[in-house]
């Protein structure tokens, strides 16, 4: 596989996928759906998800974070890519975002501007800068905010224009899903973590309360998938997807860890996808 999709680390980008056509869901049945504007935040979504990985790589990177790791390959810790090309890279990739940002907020309105530089600024101050905030256990509310209620009533505002509180409720599973990812990624790297000083809120809390977070977080995003029947019926669709969560339920709960982590990672993804299809499809069915 080529080094730059490896480091865009493919299994995370259901992540940034979910969002926009959950939230565009959300629209249907207010307004007619303008496609170009869900186009755009989905560039605007995939781009960041990259770029935060990208940032996340080079930052890590070149504070020696990744220089012992059980994960996926990192491209700077690993000698696949230098950490200027990669640091290039993920400004290449904020660009992109901010282009169609740009566009949305053309179209809509100055607020998006103010919404899509704060986007940028957590992204790159998530593990770079002098103090990155996600070494010091406010990854998880990062992920939460921004690839759960920014991106998903985002995408509901450039369609209506207004937030809709079926969008702020919708956005909730989303985060919690997108927090799970991130929970796992974290589980697996409390040893290494630990050792290089980056105190994730997995390191701070400890593993048995880490894996309770994971267990937590999908039991709650199926929860509130199942309570938006109360405004749209056929949302109840979604907690199919809850086959998917066994297994890595399973995985989590009898202590798999190191490398087996990885599967649960991919697992989740998975999951988190087809959620994602089924609660968009479910909401826009009941328009």
């Amino acid at each position: 596989m080529n080094k730059w999709v490896l480091g865009a680390r493919p299994r995370t980008l259901p992540a940034a996928v979910v969002p926009p056509l959950v939230g565009t869901a959300t629209a249907a049945g207010l307004v007619p759906i303008v496609w170009w504007r869900f186009a755009a935040a989905l560039v605007v979504s995939l781009a960041l998800q990259v770029a935060v990985n990208y940032a996340n790589d080079y930052s890590d990177g070149v504070k020696g974070t990744d220089d012992t790791r059980v994960g996926p390959v990192r491209l700077v810790a690993s000698g696949l890519a230098s950490p200027p090309a990669v640091k290039r890279a993920a400004f290449g990739a904020f660009a992109v975002a901010a282009a169609a940002g740009l566009a949305l907020a053309i179209a809509v309105g100055w607020p998006l501007l103010v919404v899509g530089l704060a986007s940028m600024l957590a992204a790159w101050f998530y593990t770079g800068g002098p103090k990155p905030y996600g070494y010091y256990g406010f990854g998880e509310l990062f992920v939460f905010v921004f690839f759960g209620l920014v991106a998903t009533t985002g995408s509901a505002y450039v369609q209506v224009e207004r937030i809709t509180a079926l969008a702020l409720v919708a956005s909730v599973p989303v985060g919690a899903l997108s927090c799970a990812l991130l929970v796992v990624n974290n589980l697996r790297d409390i040893p290494t973590d630990t050792l290089a000083g980056k105190k994730t809120l997995a390191v701070r809390i400890g593993e048995r309360r880490t894996r309770g977070l994971y267990v937590a977080l999908v039991s709650l995003a199926f929860l509130v998938a199942a309570a938006c029947v109360l405004a749209r019926p056929a949302a109840v669709v979604a907690v199919l997807a809850a086959a998917l969560a066994v297994a890595p339920i399973a995985a989590v709960r009898r202590g798999a860890h190191g490398r087996d982590l990885i599967a649960v990672l991919g697992a989740s993804g998975r999951m988190q996808l087809v959620f994602g299809v089924l609660f968009a499809g479910g909401l826009w069915l009941s328009r």
